[in-house]
């Protein structure tokens, strides 16, 4: 079978398997030197791990000898409405208010690798989501899926940034899709909805200053320049995101995503008081539970001690972030 019917095949079936979109980029290396000026200037700031496979994940060829293609797929989530912000409410990214996207974007590759497997016998092929080595979403641009709009997000004109993505580096010599134009034009509402100031330039994000960084990604103790500033947030940040005019009608979602209910508006002295027992039953299943009992804790805590101050009129303005 000729190389573009194999990949109209491999639409046809995504489209079967709810998988919002897919397109092919050529395996290649991207965005090598702006990740490197990116962990030189040391806005990564613990991601260790950023640092030690820097050239891999700028080059999916370093990962898999003789790889020509990276198949990129995005599944929508279900953004639901947004959490508002208030007293005594916990704040959750959205993709994190329902099942873990892990074990269905894996289960969605496999089947797009047993279509290929038939239409392309002796490739050899690697699954990719989130925890590979690989620049996502630069990939992704490549391939069509959407442009990296100003908050360092892939975003659809139609669908907004609310999807998750997932890769097949394969060997099999695919034709590459042709990368969507970027149409965020002098917008920078995401720039200026970050409270913390971590979106420092357009397409230029600082980790350090990220909520999202500081209650996913950072182990130990939460600076109170971090701790200040979470307004409720206790595991990822949305603001960048639901400004954004891309997502203003964008709803629903691969139905294996719905979000939890009770999960929207979760009672934060309840998360706080939680046992390892009940931490597990509320966030079962969930993004949540890789995060750990402990550093959620953590979290439940710094948000909880912001709210006490503000109640006793001690709030003031939260400590700056250094730089």
């Amino acid at each position: 079978m000729e190389p573009a019917a194999i990949v109209s095949c491999l639409r046809a079936e995504a489209a079967a398997l709810g998988i919002a979109r897919l397109g092919v980029a050529a395996a290649a290396e991207r965005d090598a030197d702006r990740l490197a000026a990116w962990v030189a200037g040391g806005r990564h700031g613990t991601m260790a791990y950023m640092a030690r496979q820097a050239a891999v994940r700028a080059d999916p060829r370093l990962l898999l000898p003789g790889a020509q293609a990276i198949v990129c797929i995005a599944v929508h989530h279900d953004p639901g409405e947004a959490t508002p912000p208030g007293p005594g409410v916990a704040r959750l990214a959205r993709y994190a208010r329902g099942p873990d996207y892990h074990p269905l974007l894996h289960r969605l590759l496999r089947a797009l690798v047993e279509r290929l497997d038939a239409l392309a016998p002796g490739h050899a092929h690697l699954l990719c989501v989130d925890s590979a080595p690989v620049l996502e979403r630069a990939h992704a641009a490549a391939a069509g899926i959407g442009w990296i709009g100003k908050h360092t997000g892939l975003v659809h004109p139609r669908a907004g940034s609310y999807f998750l993505l997932g890769e097949v580096v394969t060997t099999a010599p695919l034709p590459a899709d042709t990368p969507m134009a970027d149409h965020c034009g002098t917008c920078r509402r995401c720039l200026d909805a970050c409270p913390t100031g971590a979106l420092t330039a357009p397409h230029q994000l600082d980790a350090r200053r990220c909520i999202s960084y500081w209650t996913i990604e950072h182990r130990g103790a939460l600076p109170e320049a971090a701790a200040g500033h979470l307004a409720g947030w206790v595991f990822g940040c949305d603001l960048c995101q639901e400004v954004c005019p891309f997502n203003r009608e964008v709803r629903g979602g691969h139905p294996d995503l719905a979000p939890h209910p009770y999960l929207v508006a979760p009672v934060l002295a309840e998360l706080a008081a939680a046992t390892a027992m009940s931490f597990k039953g509320q966030f079962k299943g969930t993004p949540v539970v890789r995060a750990g009992k402990g550093q959620m804790a953590r979290n439940f805590a710094a948000a909880a001690r912001r709210e006490t101050r503000e109640a006793g009129g001690g709030r003031g303005a939260a400590p700056p972030f250094p730089g």
